[in-house]
């Protein structure tokens, strides 16, 4: 089936709490209403003509400017052969929606994650708790105002900039072809005094 193919069937079984179909640079997508997404999956996952077998990755954006936190939704259908990306966007100061770990066990550590990175709260998730940062780490590291702690129990969390090394590389690389060159030159001929 096509993007506007699977987003009619939607349409006709959901109404007005699926968005019109948003073209993109290279997949449509469907803005749904956060209180359906639950209702909305299952049902793709279990219409026969849509199949939807597969969450393939589940993300989350943040747009600090909009007040929102965008949850994103990749579906695929492997008998199908068919993909559709859902969104809901969450309000930033409180951003939660149910899981859907109950349609899709893929869930489960997807949205551990986006718990973890950007504190995305999802209602109904059976084991909802951090999966990368320490389960004693302060605040979300994705959120675009984020500000990291300098330490962790008496660790810095300060790097050098990657572009530090490739600078101090860079030098090393002149100080080596240089050295390199000055052993190669032939050495300058002594005239004899008389």
């Amino acid at each position: 089936m096509t993007f506007e193919e699977i987003h009619q069937r939607l349409v006709a079984k959901f109404g007005e709490r699926v968005g019109p179909l948003a073209p993109a640079n290279k997949d449509a997508w469907a803005l749904v209403q956060t209180a359906a997404i639950v209702e909305v999956c299952r049902h793709l996952k279990e219409d026969p003509e849509l199949a939807f077998d597969c969450l393939m990755n589940l993300s989350g954006v943040d747009w600090p400017k909009k007040n929102q936190i965008e949850v994103v939704y990749h579906l695929w259908s492997y008998s199908k052969r068919h993909s559709f990306i859902l969104k809901c966007q969450l309000d930033r100061a409180k951003p939660e929606i149910a899981s859907i770990e109950s349609v899709w066990k893929s869930a489960d550590w997807l949205e551990r994650e986006q718990y973890d990175l950007l504190g995305i709260n999802f209602t109904g998730h059976p084991d909802l708790r951090r999966i990368m940062m320490p389960d004693d780490w302060i605040g979300h590291p994705l959120l675009k105002d984020y500000k990291e702690q300098p330490e962790w129990h008496n660790i810095t969390t300060t790097r050098d900039s990657p572009l530090d090394g490739f600078v101090r590389l860079d030098e090393l690389r002149k100080k080596a072809a240089a050295a390199g060159a000055e052993s190669a030159a032939p050495a300058p001929k002594k005239e004899l005094l008389q």
